[in-house]
């Protein structure tokens, strides 16, 4: 089987796996008896993992196929160990800890290859898998949860095919075996920065745009499409970006950053006008797609340990941006919130011209 189909197989049942995770299982542990508060410390231990496991990286070891396979059986672990500890909050810590390591290895070796065998005009075209994975779960699951189990029967699954799709590309090199190369941070600390902004940025959006959105009158229904909309506009943008890529990347990031800060200020000044709401979710295209392909293919050329970078991308990004976005979004939502996201974003935005 080709390594684009193999790439695309694995992008397409991990990001079902992350549909099921952040979209349903929350619902599922309130179902089962959980507080919020522990609902919220259940889903910080992931991104916590995801920012800590780059680091055991840096001297001492190298992203090789034995770890990615590791990874794997971890991941089976825990989608296997969560029907036994579901009902147990400090037991079903465990799975949680579980996926966040696996989510620390295997995604960015499975990045550095696409990057690297595929090719960053092509990458968007095998990425847009995990896009259709996402949102064809929220689809499909929705019509199931009146049963709990069955959400994760649904991750289960998903977590099995990753796992198979992944060995399947264990035997693709990603990076020389045994080969630890030296990995500075600071030297680009003015990246690493506007990748974390971004991601906080994003917090109040991911976490009460559905919240904020039927404050100021709209229905389930439209806020659905609304979501859908801006799903549909990041596949278009993954499928045509590549030549975009060959272009000055550091550029790409400025003007993604840039129309993020104005995407959350439209949110914030037009909540209830539906046409300029559809124009905000079409810079989803740009905001998430496109920057997200651009910030990976910019650490793909800056840094020769290439699985670290991808593995700290996630970290940093998604980890610790993700852990400290959602907090600061519950501690500042209000009236402004999406005015903070804007002014956060455009943070962002002016720390890339320290480069």
């Amino acid at each position: 089987m080709k390594i684009f189909s193999l790439v695309s197989a694995f992008y397409f049942f991990f990001f079902a796996i992350i549909g099921v995770y952040v979209i349903y299982l929350p619902k599922v542990l309130e179902l089962v008896g959980y507080s919020p508060v522990e609902i919220g410390a259940v889903f910080a231990l992931s991104p916590l993992m995801r920012f800590i496991t780059p680091f055991f990286f840096l001297k001492k070891a190298s992203l090789n196929r034995k770890i990615f396979k590791l990874s794997l059986l971890l991941l089976v672990s825990a989608a296997v160990l969560a029907f036994f500890t579901l009902e147990s909050f400090y037991l079903f810590i465990i799975p949680n800890i579980l996926l966040g390591i696996s989510f620390a290895i295997s995604l960015p070796y499975v990045e550095t290859i696409a990057l690297k065998y595929i090719g960053k005009e092509r990458y968007g075209k095998s990425r847009l898998f995990g896009s259709l994975g996402f949102i064809l779960i929220a689809l499909v699951l929705a019509k199931f949860m009146n049963d709990p189990k069955y959400a994760l029967w649904f991750l289960f699954l998903a977590v099995i095919f990753t796992a198979l799709f992944g060995y399947l590309l264990s035997d693709i090199e990603a990076q020389k075996n045994g080969e630890i190369l030296e990995f500075n941070l600071w030297k680009f600390w003015f990246l690493w920065v506007n990748l974390f902004l971004m991601q906080v940025s994003f917090g109040p959006f991911y976490n009460f745009f559905t919240i904020y959105e039927t404050q100021h009158g709209l229905d389930y229904e439209t806020i659905s499409y609304l979501w859908t909309f801006g799903v549909v506009a990041e596949i278009v943008m993954l499928y045509f970006q590549g030549p975009l890529l060959r272009k000055n990347l550091f550029f790409i990031l400025k003007l993604c950053t840039f129309l993020t800060s104005l995407r959350w200020l439209m949110l914030h000044l037009y909540p209830d006008n539906i046409f300029l709401l559809y124009i905000s979710q079409s810079l989803h295209a740009f905001s998430f797609a496109l920057y997200y392909s651009a910030a990976i293919t910019l650490l793909f050329k800056l840094y020769e340990n290439k699985t670290l970078a991808q593995q700290f991308f996630g970290g940093i990004s998604f980890g610790l941006g993700g852990m400290a976005g959602s907090f600061l979004a519950g501690l500042f939502y209000g009236e402004y919130i999406f005015l903070y996201a804007s002014f956060v974003a455009f943070l962002a935005f002016l720390i890339l011209f320290k480069r």
